[in-house]
Order: structure tokens, then sequence, then C-alpha cells
């Protein structure tokens, strides 16, 4: 089954699951770590709720956590609290004797799915046709199995936005230009923080087919591919605005999938592993607003009774895509392993998608 038909027609949890109380799920999935022991590993994502973070063996990035995946040989079943570009990336990385599943194969990532391969093959032919042998692509990590291979094959890499610098620079030493994928936001970021003028940057639009510059095509040095995170885009200048007015002494602190304005207007912009170490290392006492996903916004804050916590947009919502991920689904899941039943819920990627795409991972990784 794959993602599509997945959205469209997907396999309901049994409703004793919804009934079931806490304590008795929380129950459930302890024995069942306890039975399976080693053989077992949960991975789970920051922006992961708690109720799943708690079950958690190992909590991270998307990379970091595919990368402890792939170290644990002895774990036979990879069960990856994130979402779906996630967990292939742990398949790429792990073995063959390795199984990973998703415990609900709706969690996906609008990023990700803002490029698709066929929009992508079609963009690249139409820039070749503009800029020739010019071009390098590299695709952030938040994209699709299918987008890492297509990068692979043309001899790009995939960055993380703790990274991306190192990785742009590297791109820009091969080539004339890039192409970054999926989002603007980093890309655009990155570049400027590198001394690239925002006017020789570009749009590609993959709905319209259409490439938006301010200069001529030979000044273009970097194209963005017109995709944002649906969380990080939706923190504004007026919150920053509205955050200076109500607390002058509070560092702002955003990641970097925020708009340009935003970023410019922060005192620290960083990845997620940034924020958090930057919150640690920082005095007791100190005050801080952060422009990141709500579920570990509320966990820095209970971590750090001490220091004036907020979110950069107290209305903000957490990731309503990783949040399918719940204790019930979560407990299913590990049910349905137990019990041998748990096929529709792997994650499998192509064998030629899968080694293309680990092209891509390993140039950064070996850079890194």
């Amino acid at each position: 089954m794959n993602l599509l038909d997945t959205l469209v027609n997907p396999t309901s949890i049994p409703e004793h699951y919804r009934t079931m109380k806490q304590a008795e799920l929380e129950e459930r999935v302890r024995g069942i770590k306890a039975r399976l022991g080693k053989k077992l590993f949960i991975p789970g994502h920051h922006y992961q709720k708690d109720e799943v973070i708690k079950f958690a063996d190992a909590i991270g990035d998307s990379l970091k956590l595919a990368q402890y995946s792939a170290e644990n040989k002895d774990a036979e079943s990879i069960v990856f609290c994130g979402v779906h570009f996630m967990a292939e990336t742990a398949d790429i990385l792990t073995t063959e004797k390795q199984t990973v599943y998703l415990p609900d194969m709706r969690a996906g990532c609008s990023m990700a799915d803002m490029a698709d391969i066929y929009q992508t093959e079609r963009a690249w032919q139409e820039l070749t046709s503009v800029f020739g042998d010019t071009m390098i692509p590299l695709t952030y990590v938040n994209s699709t199995a299918a987008i890492k291979a297509f990068v692979g094959r043309f001899n790009g890499a995939t960055v993380t936005s703790g990274n991306a610098e190192k990785m742009v620079k590297w791109a820009l030493e091969r080539k004339q230009r890039l192409v970054f994928l999926p989002d603007q936001h980093l890309g655009r970021n990155t570049a400027y923080n590198l001394g690239i003028k925002l006017e020789e940057m570009a749009i590609w639009d993959p709905i319209n087919s259409r490439l938006e510059a301010q200069v001529e095509s030979d000044k273009i040095k970097v194209i963005l591919w017109k995709g944002h995170c649906s969380v990080h885009e939706n923190f504004t200048v007026e919150n920053i605005q509205q955050i200076r007015s109500q607390f002058p002494e509070m560092n702002i602190i955003v990641h970097p999938e925020c708009r340009r304005e935003v970023v410019a207007l922060s005192d620290y912009a960083g990845s997620t592993n940034y924020i958090i170490d930057r919150i640690r290392e920082s005095e007791p006492g100190s005050a801080w607003a952060i422009g990141t996903e709500m579920n570990l916004v509320k966990r820095i804050i209970h971590d750090y009774p001490d220091r004036h916590i907020v979110s950069l947009n107290p209305h903000m919502c957490p990731c309503l895509t990783m949040n399918r991920i719940d204790l019930p689904h979560l407990t299913w899941c590990l049910d349905q392993i137990e019990q041998g039943t748990a096929q529709e819920k792997v994650i499998k990627v192509d064998e030629e998608i899968a080694k293309d795409a680990k092209l891509a991972l390993n140039r950064m990784l070996e850079l890194a």
C-alpha cells in the first residue's frame, strides 16, 4: 500500500485502543518492550507528544534517529515515532535484517510532499534548458526517498538544518549554482548567511513550472524550491514585535525554516539541537521566546523551570501530521509486531531508490 492509498483509505485503528485507559496502554507498551528486549528499538523525534516520547529509546532529529537505528544491530523491529520520510531514511540506512515500522501511516510531512519526483524531474529538464550543466541539487533531509535518490543521481547531497552552510559551500565549489529542495526558507537563510544576495536567489514554482527571479539568469546563484514547513512559516514579524514590546529583555531564538524576515529580527537561529543546546547552556533566570514546534517548546519549558520561556507564537499548534502518532497507535503497532500482523505499517524503500538516496546521504555524512 503506498502513502496516497493510505491517506485515501487508511486502515482505522480498532476502537478499543481509543477507549483504553492511558494506564492500560502504558502497561501494555512496557510489557511488549520488556518481552522483545533488544530486538525492539523505538526512536522518537523531538516533536512527538510526551505520551510517546516517554517510551522512546532515543530522542533526536530525523537523521540522528536514522543513524541510531542503523547502529543498533540487535534491533530487528524499529518503530519510528516521527513521520514518513524519517522512517524511509531509517530503512535506507538499516540492514535487510531490520524492519522499520511507522505506527500511523498517515503521519506525513507537508513540506516533503511539496516536492514530488515528477515535478522535480520536469523542473530539472526545464532549468537545464536555461542553465545547462551549471547546477547541482541539494535536498533537505525533510524530503522523500525519491527526491533524495534524484539528488544522488545528479551528484548532489542531502543537508540538515545543522550542516546546511557546510553543504551549500560544498555544492557551490562544484557548480556555478545550486537547486535547493524542498524548503525555500532554509535555503534562503543559509545562502544569505554565506553572503549570497537575496536578488541572486530565484524561486522555482513547481505548480506553475515557472522561475521567479529578480535578475538575469546568468546572475542567479541559488534556485529555491517553492516549499516550506507549515509550522515554522507561521512565525511572523508581528510575533517578534509583540515579544519585544511585552518582554524587552527576552532572547528570541528560531529555527531556520522560518521566513527570512523572522530570522533577521531574531537574536539566534539554528537547528532543533542548536535551540535545545542554547537553552540548556543559558543562565538560570534568562528569558527566551522560541520559534519552533509547540510540543518541543512545552518540553523545554518543563525541563527549565528556572528560566522564563515562552513560544514566540502562543497560538501555535503542534505539528498536526507528526501528532498523528499517539499512545494508542504506538500500542497498536507494538501489539501487531508481537503478533506478526504489522505488515501494513512497514516502511520499505525500493532497492534502486534506496541505493541512489544513500549516495546523497553518504556525501553529506562523509563531510559531516
